[in-house]
């Protein structure tokens, strides 16, 4: 573990990956892969529902955790990632999974079924406010809401591993926007993440203070940018495989290339297109190129 990962455990009082116990539900067979969903609990006894895809008709190759874009949906978690509702270009689960992987897509805090008013995928009016008492209320007793969302994806990957038994050296996390920016900080503390792809979230805190871009709730740690700035982040992902996905019009990635090239080695693929925050077909197929590579080639 990097000294900077080190740091920021310390700094969130982040425990340690722990043994997951996992409950199996429902299975739906479809083309090319099984969905099936999963039920384990969070750190502080609160169910976390996601669906695990799996090659059929095929061998596993290896893993990968998916965590899900926010886009102020906070209906949509895991299902978008399955492809049954939003932006096609987030249904990285049936993707992958035709293509050999088992990937597990957790809801987030407050989205989708960790609502608390209502589950699915319809929304509900105070849905926002959830979201923002998931921080405001840890604030008030000291705690962090970036402890619980790193918590549950340790717990993600740990589920993943569990129930597939896939090879440890084989799995990964990836995530486009939110789910970018967590993948991001889950890969720099937990080094069972042998790489990392992450889309729409590497911008520095200056060039988002100037252009007053608005950061993630959970990275409302105070003293967080004294601590760290995203090149910190990737360097401490490194030298495990990383994919840094951006476009010159997102204000979320907007100076990416600029973090990127403060990192030192080789270990990170750009990929930077001239267009705006939301996916495409050009990026959607570059980042499940990328991830089945990574367990192709291993």
């Amino acid at each position: 573990m990097t000294n900077l990962a080190t740091k920021l455990r310390e700094r969130l009082a982040l425990a340690d990956p722990v043994p997951v116990t996992f409950e199996r539900r429902e299975v739906v067979e479809a083309d090319g892969y099984v969905r099936e969903r999963i039920e384990y609990l969070g750190l502080e006894g609160d169910p976390i529902p996601a669906f695990l895809f799996t090659p059929r008709g095929r061998d596993t190759l290896g893993g990968v955790v998916v965590f899900h874009q926010h886009n102020g949906e906070f209906h949509f978690g895991k299902s978008e990632v399955a492809g049954d509702v939003g932006d096609a270009f987030q249904a990285f689960g049936p993707a992958l999974a035709r293509r050999g992987l088992a990937a597990l897509a957790p809801d987030a805090i407050t989205f989708e079924d960790r609502r608390a008013a209502v589950h699915g995928v319809e929304p509900d009016y105070y849905d926002w406010l959830q979201h923002y008492n998931a921080m405001s209320y840890r604030l008030l007793d000291g705690d962090l809401l970036m402890r619980k969302v790193l918590d549950d994806a340790q717990r993600a990957l740990g589920v993943l591993l569990q129930a597939t038994g896939v090879d440890e050296r084989l799995v990964g996390v990836a995530g486009h926007s939110y789910g970018g920016y967590t993948a991001l900080y889950h890969a720099a503390v937990d080094a069972r993440c042998r790489w990392a792809c992450i889309s729409g979230a590497v911008c520095s805190f200056e060039t988002r203070r100037r252009e007053g871009t608005g950061i993630t709730l959970f990275e409302a740690v105070p003293g967080l940018a004294q601590l760290v700035d995203t090149h910190d982040l990737l360097s401490a992902i490194g030298p495990r495989p990383t994919m840094v996905v951006s476009g010159t019009k997102d204000k979320y990635s907007r100076d990416a290339d600029q973090v990127v090239a403060k990192v030192a080695g080789d270990f990170i693929t750009e990929l930077r297109v001239d267009r705006e925050h939301a996916l495409d077909q050009e990026r959607f197929d570059a980042i499940v190129e990328w991830i089945v590579a990574r367990v192709s080639e291993s």
